[in-house]
């Protein structure tokens, strides 16, 4: 999300690149989408788990991956010839400023799963760290961009599980979470962007977008795509204010915890399994976790290396009785 982050081109090509504040713009109203059907989603309207999967999921991670892109071309384009130190720190501050507040706040209203690393503090890092780059071939950037993203496949490992290294992304623990933007693989989004902008440069691709001129169409997106970190600042306590309110004149149904429980693991089932397959596993999951009075501690994301483990042999022996049970079923 390129939140603030400069867009004025370098000096050899004065004329504001009226695009990228479009796609910027786009950007925000796609997210503004996904967090109303996630505060939806908070308040009981849509099934639990609905945000956190499948086709939702592929959609968060590109809008996010679209911010962190157009952090990298804005960066680039604004200080690609010389670091103009004074506007660098400058947003530099805002951007942090605003990602420690909202870890104050998130802290204080979700304590289980506040924002300790989200879309800002990855913006923020990311610039620093982006200025490495600003000077480095175009080729090599995107080389070390797809290591970056690469990165997690390969070199998880538990020195990374400490709490205080969870924003490194290389640890073995998921953190709960409302927003985990960590620095890999998402830095590699940035690289990208430096990358793409510099073929750009030298391609005359930067030149000819410049050239372009939108029609009235465009003027909100404009407007959101330069007023990008007060839009992100305000939209979800509107839109959860507006959610919250609804919900005092006509409350959601209240789901027990076994039938969230039960809904979210077969939407997290159906991902690699059949439906079948799904429902009678999600029930021996259910009824054994129940039978150890152990439900809670799953809510409560227990994150030590014994619970993961138990939870890890619950899920192998509920997979092979409901493939003994299915294939019983089949012979029948």
């Amino acid at each position: 999300m390129s939140i603030h982050t400069p867009t004025a081109p370098a000096e050899d090509s004065p004329r504001r690149i009226l695009a990228i504040d479009i796609m910027r713009g786009v950007a925000l109203v796609a997210m503004a989408s996904y967090h109303f059907t996630w505060d939806l989603e908070f308040f009981g309207y849509v099934d639990p788990g609905l945000t956190a999967f499948g086709w939702w999921k592929i959609y968060a991670r590109c809008i996010a991956s679209t911010f962190l892109f157009l952090v990298g071309v804005s960066l680039y384009l604004a200080h690609g010839r010389q670091i103009r130190w004074n506007g660098f720190w400058k947003r530099f501050a805002m951007v942090a400023g605003a990602a420690v507040a909202i870890s104050v706040v998130t802290r204080i209203a979700t304590p289980d799963s506040f924002i300790f690393f989200g879309i800002l503090h990855e913006i923020a890092l990311a610039s620093l760290l982006g200025l490495a780059f600003l000077r480095l071939p175009a080729l090599l950037t995107l080389t070390v961009a797809a290591l970056v993203v690469a990165a997690p496949l390969y070199l998880r490992s538990e020195a990374f599980d400490h709490p205080w290294l969870w924003w490194v992304g290389l640890s073995t623990i998921n953190p709960r979470s409302n927003d985990f933007v960590p620095l890999f693989p998402w830095f590699g989004a940035v690289l990208v962007g430096i990358g793409f902008t510099k073929l750009a440069s030298a391609s005359g691709l930067r030149a000819r977008l410049a050239a372009l001129v939108p029609g009235r169409w465009a003027n909100p997106l404009l407007f959101i795509g330069r007023h990008s970190l007060a839009f992100y600042l305000i939209h979800q306590p509107l839109l959860i204010g507006c959610v919250w309110l609804f919900s005092q004149v006509m409350p959601a149904n209240i789901e027990t915890p076994q039938v969230n429980f039960l809904k979210t693991c077969q939407r997290s089932c159906e991902q690699s399994r059949d439906t079948e397959f799904c429902s009678s596993y999600c029930v021996c999951m259910l009824d054994t976790l129940e039978s150890e009075a152990s439900l809670d501690r799953l809510y409560n994301n227990d994150q030590t290396a014994e619970w993961k483990s138990h939870v890890s042999d619950l899920a192998g022996i509920c997979t092979a009785k409901t493939e003994d049970k299915l294939m019983e079923q089949g012979v029948r």
